[in-house]
């Protein structure tokens, strides 16, 4: 799911269970604002955990020698940070019992 169908399915169920449509910039800006907070909150090291869902952390990766694959140069790789995501116990029970019914 791309972030534009994410804001579609968003406007639909808002329109489902309101009765109304919730306009399209308004589900746009709220989305770029969820995006944008967590994108911030992790910059800064925190931790987010979203109950139900999963949690989003940072793994260090320690500087190493790579290879360029084109060249097969050494290549100095600093170290980093990079997210990472781990599902909760009800998104990979919900995912696991959607697989199991779709293959029946």
């Amino acid at each position: 799911m791309t972030k534009s169908e994410l804001m579609v399915r968003l406007a639909e169920v808002f329109a489902e269970k309101n009765g109304n449509q919730l306009l399209a910039k308004d589900v746009e800006y709220s989305v770029k604002v969820l995006v944008d907070t967590m994108t911030r909150s992790l910059a800064r090291g925190q931790r987010i955990e979203i109950r139900g869902f999963g949690s989003f952390d940072l793994n260090h990766r320690p500087a190493r020698i790579g290879r360029n694959p084109k060249t097969g140069e050494r290549v100095e790789v600093p170290e980093k940070h990079v997210p990472h995501f781990k599902p909760g116990k009800e998104l990979r029970e919900r995912v696991d019992l959607a697989l199991q019914e779709s293959a029946h």
